[in-house]
């Protein structure tokens, strides 16, 4: 079952069936025309007209009574949360992961990573509620330029999924959601755009 697409994730969940999904957990592009030190860049990042038919598709494959967490770029969250609202999502919950380290600087030294918890239907509340501001542990970004650390995305599918779900990422990167689910004893569907960071996750799972 589980497995690590290349491909465009607006096409390629178009082949899920609806309500086959019981976690998604996704960092998409977050429309800053991201570059880092070597050069590296992420497809879509630039505009936003993948978005909102992004969304709608996650919100079509997702279970009822189900939840996703989204990664997002805080200076978009009005393009953002807008999509989420209308392709029928609710918002149930915000979390903060705090860095040891500064990864920007602007006005101020940028030191946290945030993600929204949203909701299809009502699903029902974890028997032991994570806390609402996490660590994170620097990825060293090897595989991706903006890697999330496997060790912060575990906790999550831990806490919304039983064993075996299945864990959807339509934004999967370098793969750390797959490694994360895998690592967990849940089953993973990872969609990736460009072939150079599929590659990367390939040889990780």
């Amino acid at each position: 079952m589980s497995r690590f697409v290349l491909g465009n994730c607006i096409d390629v969940m178009a082949r899920i069936p609806d309500n086959a999904i019981d976690f998604i957990l996704t960092d998409p592009p977050y429309l800053v025309g991201f570059r880092d030190r070597q050069g590296r860049t992420i497809a879509g990042d630039k505009t936003d007209e993948w978005l909102q038919p992004a969304c709608n598709e996650m919100y079509r494959v997702l279970k009822k009574d189900a939840l996703m967490v989204s990664f997002y770029g805080w200076n978009r969250v009005d393009r953002f949360m807008s999509a989420w609202k209308n392709a029928g999502f609710s918002v149930v919950g915000h979390l903060v992961f705090t860095k040891n380290y500064t990864s920007k600087a602007a006005y101020v030294g940028y030191r946290h990573e945030c993600a929204y918890i949203l909701a299809k239907g009502r699903p029902r509340l974890p028997q032991n509620p994570l806390p609402d501001v996490l660590g994170w542990k620097y990825s060293g970004n090897r595989h991706h330029p903006t890697e999330k650390p496997v060790t912060s995305l575990q906790p999550l599918i831990e806490s919304f999924t039983h064993p075996n779900a299945i864990v959807l990422d339509p934004f999967a990167g370098s793969g750390s959601t797959c490694v994360a689910a895998l690592q967990s004893g849940r089953r993973y569907i990872g969609i990736e755009l460009l072939e150079q960071y599929h590659r990367a996750g390939q040889q990780r799972l």
